[in-house]
């Protein structure tokens, strides 16, 4: 057996999983194969349900039969409350169920029952007793009442011979034949003649799955084995016949022996795996516990049933095992301890920071006394934003301002020089007549330059001098000092000083309690569930097309969640000031987002506008903060006309895989003919209505109000309002 064989997950889709943007990201999360209750399932509705699933996607689907067991028959309420010493009878007749009287599925098993066997109801929820008999009724007295529920499993205390197969058994494979269903499970195998009799009836090529539900199956375990393509140890059934805490034991051997008995056999462990998960948003420790051993035990997969069929977190219940799976198998392939390294920020399957650690250059406890012995050099807003974010992480793997190599390597490659994805320069530059004043390993006190608090202290690893023309156009595409990109450049300084940074003190801002670092959303993100997460970044108050392009990545791209992160900070004049930005998407949560997986947090920073490397630049941000997708729009991170409008979708297709999937969005515009936002549109131009974030603004500046179809009318009449009330909406 090769431990290190990849380890499937087998899902049951019931009604909690049923749609398609759950079997979606079912299929995401590497699920194997979906299996379809046939005890759960009308045989009227098996096509329907087999069509619905074979459109959503192409993992395989497994009918699991009802096979060899009994269960109760349909209650007029689907349940019942069943009280200690009570008469209740079973028929043999067709019954509407109730209190009174139900039947047993297959019905004629009364035939079998005499006086004096113990039945058991849902694994001992109720037991029962035949006290009298007749051809048509067995009369039972209730020795521990409950719950009685319909199409539960049934157990005698002897064996009792059921066929193989039902009748409905026979029904649902013939079906799945005809479409074209390969994978069916046999429950309840006892004995080889069982796989045999269902390979009869699906036909040649199909997979066999035999469920070791009972101890006869366990007794004649190698047969079964020989004889099928999988095994799967029902933990749940076999607890009926087994004592509960000999399982462990069982499970160990059953693996151990099958696998002897044939090499090729895939053995998979169901029941009970995440139980606390139908209800809850995390599992127990044991039952983590309990998921990881079974892998050592030399599982091939594990089968999720309630938890995705009826459970309330079917996608967090898949991507819980996962990340078992995922510590199962690092634990496996190194014989390094995991208290050796650093603990890691990925096992909650989010995408990986960029580089693979998130960068954390915090000082928790600076002696202030030692960097008041430093050097202080006062700088401007754009380089402490640029040190805090380097420091919280959200420019990872980047520890610092470039070097000259470094500088030189993403301006002419757009990679770090080991070879790692970067696309802007993250620098710190000074005029020609202060470089005298440093030298290399001075340690410097980064202190603002308006009122000389310090932030962030600086060792210096580099000086350096670069041709600033030659950046602007490698970066910005042009010198033009038009150009608010280019413009900062050229003004700042032709000499640059590298080396990495420590942030002491995080910048004050009316918007800090809506801030959060990467670690701090990856908390967030963990805490929901999702790990598919898409990003949306601005600089602008949210219009329809905004609206449109972020609810299509959500639900196209079967995300867990929406992550809009606006920037603020400083910005070019004529932008939106940082309050509004952030008083428009607190209405937008608080309205249309407010039942939806949407979180939304800022980002202190600065727009580059740098057009398609910023673009990639913004993604790889987000990538740190934990999003799996980034929504890329058709002019992103672009300024007045320098940029073709898809030269950003161009530039992410031309680097490949970034760690980040870009979701690329043409222009949105409503089309008045169809009633609905689109970037393409049959009916002739008058008819579409382009939706313009500049033109908004000026129409917002002469206090215009934006039609409806534009922007939503809380947000414009807002912001009219605050204009009207003397605030600063634009710089």
């Amino acid at each position: 057996m090769n431990i290190l064989s990849k380890k499937e997950i087998l899902c049951t889709l019931g009604p909690s999983s049923m749609n398609d943007w759950v079997i979606k990201r079912l299929e995401s999360l590497g699920v194997s194969l979906f299996r379809v209750n046939l005890s759960h399932t009308k045989i009227d509705d098996l096509p329907k349900v087999i069509r619905k699933i074979q459109r959503c996607t192409s993992v395989p689907i497994c009918l699991d039969t009802e096979g060899a067991q009994i269960r109760t028959g349909n209650l007029l309420d689907g349940k019942v409350m069943v009280k200690e010493n009570n008469t209740i009878r079973i028929s043999k007749i067709l019954v509407d169920g109730d209190g009174n009287v139900f039947n047993l599925n297959p019905v004629d098993i009364i035939d079998k029952l005499e006086v004096g066997d113990l039945i058991s109801i849902d694994f001992n929820s109720v037991l029962v007793h035949v006290i009298e008999r007749d051809a048509e009724v067995i009369t039972v007295r209730v020795i521990t009442g409950g719950l009685l529920g319909q199409n539960k499993a049934v157990s005698v205390d002897r064996r009792i011979s059921v066929p193989a197969l039902t009748k409905k058994d026979y029904q649902a494979i013939n079906i799945g034949k005809e479409m074209n269903i390969r994978h069916v499970a046999l429950s309840f195998a006892n004995f080889g003649k069982d796989v045999d009799e269902i390979r009869s009836v699906a036909g040649e090529g199909t997979f066999v799955i035999s469920k070791i539900e009972s101890y006869v199956g366990v007794n004649n375990i190698e047969v079964i084995a020989n004889k099928s393509d999988a095994l799967v140890l029902d933990r749940g059934d076999l607890s009926r016949e087994v004592p509960i805490e000999q399982i462990p034991r069982f499970q160990k051997e059953i693996v151990s022996r099958a696998k002897k008995f044939n090499k090729e056999l895939k053995v998979y462990v169901a029941t009970n795996l995440l139980e606390s998960m139908i209800t809850a948003l995390t599992p127990t420790r044991a039952e983590v516990n309990d998921i990881f051993n079974t892998l050592i035990d030399g599982a091939d997969g594990l089968v999720l049933a309630a938890e995705t069929a009826i459970g309330t977190y079917p996608v967090q219940c898949a991507t819980m095992v996962s990340k078992i799976i995922q510590q199962f198998m690092e634990y496996s392939s190194s014989s390094s301890s995991v208290m050796a390294f650093p603990l890691k920020d990925n096992s909650c399957l989010l995408a990986e920071p960029h580089g693979g650690i998130l960068v954390n250059r915090i000082n928790t406890n600076p002696d202030f006394n030692k960097i008041k012995a430093y050097k202080e050099f006062r700088v401007d807003i754009s380089v402490l934003l640029d040190a805090e974010q380097i420091a919280i992480g959200s420019f990872s793997p980047l520890e610092g301002f470039m070097t000259k190599n470094e500088l030189e390597s993403v301006v002419e490659n757009c990679r770090l020089p080991n070879g790692l994805l970067w696309t802007l320069p993250i620098v710190l530059q000074v005029q020609k007549d202060k470089v005298g004043e440093f030298k290399i390993g001075d340690d410097l006190a980064l202190s603002f330059d308006k009122d000389g608090e310090i932030y962030s202290t600086f060792h210096i690893d580099d000086i350096y001098s670069y041709d600033l023309s030659e950046i602007a156009n490698k970066v910005f595409g042009c010198d033009d000092y038009k150009h608010p990109g280019v413009n900062l450049l050229m003004k700042k300084g032709e000499y640059f000083l590298g080396g990495k940074v420590e942030l002491i003190k995080r910048l004050s801002s009316k918007n800090k309690y809506i801030e959060m670092t990467p670690k701090q959303t990856r908390i967030v993100f963990k805490n929901k569930g999702w790990n598919r997460v898409v990003g949306f970044h601005t600089r602008n108050v949210p219009h329809r097309a905004h609206e449109t392009i972020q609810l299509l990545a959500l639900e196209r791209y079967h995300c867990d969640g929406l992550f809009i992160h606006p920037l603020t900070g400083y910005k070019k004049e004529g932008d939106y000031s940082d309050y509004i930005i952030r008083k428009s998407y607190e209405l937008m949560m608080n309205n249309l987002y407010s039942e939806k997986n949407v979180f939304f947090t800022l980002f202190q920073n600065y727009p580059r506008y740098a057009g398609p490397r910023e673009a990639v630049f913004t993604a790889l941000c987000r990538k740190n903060f934990g999003c799996s997708h980034f929504i890329v729009g058709r002019d992103h991170s672009g300024v007045y006309n320098y940029y073709e409008k898809d030269s950003a979708h161009k530039l992410f297709s031309s680097l490949g895989d970034i760690g980040i999937q870009p979701i690329f969005f043409n222009e949105i515009h409503y089309c008045s003919k169809c009633l609905r936002y689109t970037d393409k549109c049959i009916h002739n131009k008058q008819d579409i209505l382009e939706i313009s974030g500049s033109h908004g603004r000026e129409m917002l500046k002469e206090k215009k109000a934006l039609p409806a179809w534009f922007m939503r009318e809380d947000i414009s009449e807002f912001i009219i309002c605050e204009i009207n009330n003397g605030k600063k909406v634009f710089l």
